[in-house]
């Protein structure tokens, strides 16, 4: 009998579901837009629709339980969403407990950037490392860590908030409030509003011509760059500096078997390369030079596949639950008495 997982990748844009076997291959797939708004309540009943739609697809085949990825910060041992930023009113939300009380089936829950590095590291560009560091570059800068084949979770599961290192003390100002996070100089955002400062709509520019003369996005960067664009092909050099900058720092604090670049900004990995490797052979320490970057092979399954393979992981085990969940829940436990939106950056 084949072993399959039901997988949720919950994002503030978008829920994705989908059946994965232990090979990791998706044997079915749907997606939602996500109720962001809409409050904890909401979203749980996307995502037990979105269920139905999955299982579905598959009525032979039964899940022998379920992996979610979401955003952080959230305790992946208690089964605990602490405070989403994308998501309105999730503040310390039991969503394991929630999950496996409705489905009757054991929930793993993980940080959704952890749940796209476990898959790559299983089933993608890491797979055979014993250590690796997941950067995925698209809106905003997260990943995951993989340290001696265990993902890398410290206290309350927030280690490893690749996004928020300072690597310089200028720029514009992060989401979190700071200024020189990773993510607010090199992320595919940063990227965008670099080249629609650089421009003017209707200004003949081949970078507002893909926009349609509204606001230039990384991947339009990309684009252009693709096409010859001088004014491209300087922002994505500029990127490339940052982009290796950041990765040196990565490397010199984990001393990973390899980084792999995801999100986004990774369709234009080819164009990036060059620039990213140089800048770490520049700045890195002569041990770290020698460590492969390379682009990530899932694309976006990363996160439904690696969630999926935490339910592998826990396959067999005598209580399958979260560590800190009590076993008793009811909706009304996703939405605390007195609490408010909160965000972490």
């Amino acid at each position: 009998m084949k072993k399959v997982a039901l997988a949720f990748d919950l994002g503030g844009t978008e829920l994705r579901a989908a059946l994965v076997d232990d090979a990791g291959r998706p044997l079915s797939f749907s997606l939602l837009s996500t109720d962001a708004a809409g409050g904890p309540a909401a979203v749980i009943r996307q995502i037990e629709q979105l269920a139905e739609t999955v299982l579905a697809q598959t009525p032979d085949l039964s899940p022998i339980g379920i992996g979610i990825g979401a955003p952080g910060p959230l305790d992946p041992n208690a089964g605990v969403v602490i405070a989403a930023p994308t998501l309105v009113g999730w503040h310390e939300v039991p969503l394991a407990e929630i999950l496996q009380n409705h489905f009757k089936l054991p929930v793993r829950l993980e940080n959704d950037a952890n749940a796209a590095a476990l898959g790559e590291w299983r089933y993608g560009a890491g797979r055979g490392a014993g250590s690796m560091v997941f950067v995925t570059v698209s809106t905003g800068i997260g990943g995951g860590v993989i340290a001696d084949g265990r993902i890398l979770h410290g206290r309350r599961g927030l280690a490893a908030e690749i996004g928020h290192m300072t690597i310089t003390n200028e720029g514009e100002r992060c989401f979190c409030g700071a200024v020189g996070c990773f993510e607010a100089v090199a992320s595919g955002t940063a990227l965008g509003r670099r080249a629609t400062a650089r421009t003017k709509p209707s200004d003949g520019s081949i970078l507002r011509k893909l926009a349609a003369d509204a606001d230039v996005t990384g991947r339009h960067v990309v684009e252009a760059a693709r096409k010859g664009d001088a004014d491209a092909l300087g922002l994505l050099a500029a990127e490339a500096r940052w982009l290796g900058l950041g990765f040196t720092n990565l490397l010199h604090l984990y001393s990973p078997d390899v980084l792999v670049m995801g999100g986004g900004i990774s369709h234009g990995f080819d164009l990036l390369h060059d620039q990213m490797a140089a800048t770490v052979r520049e700045r890195a320490m002569p041990a770290y030079r020698d460590v492969p970057i390379v682009a990530a092979q899932l694309g976006r399954h990363a996160g439904l596949i690696g969630a999926a393979s935490l339910i592998f992981d826990g396959y067999g085990k005598s209580d399958p639950r979260p560590i800190g969940t009590k076993g008793t829940n009811n909706l009304d436990r996703t939405i605390p008495a007195g609490k408010k939106e909160a965000s972490n950056g």
